[in-house]
């Protein structure tokens, strides 16, 4: 009989004893048999470590002396776990004992899809698609980010209108499997990206590389989200702006990158002013504060590296933007004519 291949869960931690308690005990039901459960602590000042240690011994511990983000975290624990692949798991996910089967068995049926993801919905609503990764995770001509099933901040319920296993642009950072091989060959996450959107980040680099990503429906976790950062704070909409115009520069060749940037700073701008006239003074200053952070990443950077820019079939040609705000479609199959 063939061994598995190895699998390593790793989750990282910080301050999360609550979520551990609650979604900890669905992954130690997981049934893939070549398994390590990994909690990757992220230099807590909670008892999470402590609490773990003592509740579920079968569970292996990383620490960390400080807290270095999502990307640079993880970047420091996986470069001490040693497995075929990895599967970057959000503390605050529930998932179901053969959720890992049949992503591996997908990955092991083409070894160029480098990562891959679940389908993911909604923990306190089921039938509801969630909104970090939903789907499968496209993006569009501007880099703006969307998924099969969540079009900025509207979500479809689940009717198995996604259910096909195909390509994506990224894979969602909460409960992301990926190839280790891979993620080593690209140098993991962008650590200067602290948390949001290095996951799209590192998609786009693997698929750059010659690599797939993938979504596999017949896998489903649900996720909590805006465990450690709640949805609509200044941090996180100050990390999403700042990284998303990093991702670009990186990542887009020089011949769409001279008119795609100035648009996309320019729409910036406007959904910036827009919430201030409705009040919004913080996120306003949050995406002005991360303009400028962008600036000052952009001058200190040297040149772009030398992966080539290949046409990704998984990028909407136009604006969904355009297509949300102007047309007024909010559904990724009103504007994305597949799956």
């Amino acid at each position: 009989m063939q061994t598995q291949p190895a699998v390593a869960v790793v989750i990282l931690n910080w301050n999360g004893k609550n979520f551990l308690q609650q979604f900890l005990p669905s992954v130690l039901a997981s049934t893939y048999s070549n398994l390590r459960i990994i909690v990757a602590d992220n230099a807590s000042t909670d008892d999470s470590v402590q609490y773990v240690q003592q509740t579920f011994p079968s569970v292996e511990i990383l620490v960390s002396n400080e807290n270095y983000g999502f990307a640079k975290g993880y970047n420091y624990f996986l470069q001490q776990i040693q497995s075929d692949y990895y599967v970057l798991l959000n503390s605050d996910v529930e998932v179901q004992p053969g959720w890992i089967e049949p992503v591996i068995a997908l990955m092991e049926s083409d070894a160029s899809i480098a990562a891959c993801q679940p389908k993911l919905l909604a923990y306190h609503n089921k039938k509801e698609f969630e909104y970090a990764g939903a789907g499968g995770g496209w993006i569009d001509m501007l880099g703006y980010p969307f998924s099969r099933g969540r079009v900025f901040d509207v979500l479809e319920k689940d009717e198995g209108q996604y259910n096909t296993s195909i390509p994506v642009f990224w894979a969602s950072g909460a409960a992301f499997f990926v190839r280790a091989e891979r993620y080593h060959e690209m140098g993991g996450f962008d650590g200067f990206f602290f948390a949001h959107q290095e996951e799209i980040d590192l998609c786009w680099r693997l698929q750059r590389a010659g690599y797939k990503i993938y979504v596999c429906p017949q896998s489903v976790v649900y996720h909590v989200g805006g465990g450690t950062l709640p949805t609509g704070s200044s941090r996180k909409v100050y990390l999403n702006f700042r990284n998303n115009l990093i991702m670009l520069t990186k990542n887009m060749p020089w011949s769409q990158l001279w008119w795609k940037l100035p648009l996309r700073l320019a729409l910036d701008g406007l959904s910036a002013w827009k919430e201030l006239f409705a009040g919004k003074g913080g996120y306003f200053m949050a995406v002005y504060n991360a303009h400028m952070a962008f600036c000052e990443w952009a001058l200190s950077r040297q040149k772009h590296d030398v992966l080539g820019y290949p046409a990704l079939q998984t990028v909407y040609k136009g604006s969904v933007v355009w297509q949300y705000f102007l047309k007024k479609k909010k559904k990724f199959s009103e504007i994305v004519k597949q799956g």
